[in-house]
């Protein structure tokens, strides 16, 4: 007899469906103490701490590092640790979030009167209004949701919906506190999104004797071999006043081959582009980037303050810098 394949696709859409369905009731479950708890822990001079237990610990982990990635000071403390020692760590001006969706967690309540003592506010997450946990919160936030795991035992929507509500919270934290894309690149400078929120033009152009740079009256096959040398695919060109009034790039190099220019007896002024796209050295370096992809250029002239071209950035130094 042939045993029946499983068919794990729609399993995996129906697990998907119902936590989908977990997160969107949670709207509809909100109520004033979500504005309280968002409200104290905006007002407060100390931390949110957040406790769990098993998979309530690893969401409130989560949660943590999300607030502090986003203004706002956060530590996970495992009630466990907290019993003994940990505790130490907290003072009268922090906000605690206590997370377990029974509301019964043993770990939590051998220390809930600890807490209230040594905490300003007490917040929590649980499935149940009269459960210890929340009854015993100022901010007592209830998500129920049908579990997706057929036996209801393994934590899986519940653990969305909190995991979303956390985000819920720090979002809100966010706005309220006017958090900018400068203050969340000061707390990811290694990371990608850091990079590109910090990054500016100067940190990438090419500078000074870098830069290929040729007279007006140049001839073309020299330009060539200038750019051949500086290895940037183009050429800046000057005037008798040492001021820059025009490129030559690669483009213009295929456009001379198209009209069959004669590399030996043609100027660079006569081909050069005169009207250049120039970018501050102030500018974001990922801003740099939308510039040249809106206008399909590989190279940017680079100005500073005083409108004077200092250099050239190019699209190569962008994703060798991994902006891109």
């Amino acid at each position: 007899m042939t045993k029946n394949k499983f068919n794990f696709l729609a399993s995996a859409k129906k697990t998907i469906l119902i936590e989908a369905k977990a997160v969107s009731d949670i709207q509809k479950q909100l109520d004033t103490n979500f504005n309280k708890f968002c409200e104290a822990a905006n007002d407060s001079k100390g931390k949110i701490v957040i406790m769990g237990v098993g998979k309530s610990g690893h969401i409130g982990k989560k949660i943590s590092a999300t607030l502090s990635s986003t203004g706002t000071n956060s530590v996970f403390m495992h009630p466990t640790e907290a019993a003994h020692g940990d505790m130490g760590l907290l003072e009268k001006k922090d906000i605690v979030l206590l997370i377990s969706n029974s509301g019964e967690s043993d770990e939590i309540i051998q220390i809930l009167s600890s807490l209230k003592r040594l905490s300003k506010k007490i917040g929590s997450i649980t499935s149940n209004k009269n459960s210890t946990i929340a009854k015993n919160s100022d901010f007592p936030l209830i998500l129920k949701s049908k579990e997706a795991c057929p036996m209801n035992l393994a934590p899986t929507s519940s653990t969305t919906a909190c995991l979303a509500l956390g985000d819920a919270i720090a979002i809100a934290l966010l706005e309220a506190k006017g958090f900018t894309s400068k203050d969340f690149a000061s707390s990811h400078p290694a990371g990608k999104l850091g990079r590109r929120l910090i990054t500016k033009v100067s940190d990438l152009m090419q500078s000074g004797k870098s830069i290929p740079l040729v007279n007006d009256e140049t001839i073309l096959s020299d330009a060539l071999l200038e750019i051949s040398e500086k290895k940037l695919g183009l050429t800046l060109i000057q005037n008798k006043s040492k001021k820059v009034i025009g490129i030559f790039t690669d483009g213009d190099l295929r456009r001379c081959i198209g009209e069959k220019r004669d590399i030996n007896n043609t100027k660079i002024n006569e081909v050069m582009t005169k009207n250049f796209i120039k970018v501050s050295e102030n500018t974001l370096a990922i801003d740099a980037a939308k510039i040249m992809e809106e206008n399909k250029i590989f190279s940017l002239v680079v100005t500073n303050n005083y409108k004077k071209v200092i250099g050239v950035i190019t699209m190569h130094s962008l994703i060798e810098s991994r902006i891109l």
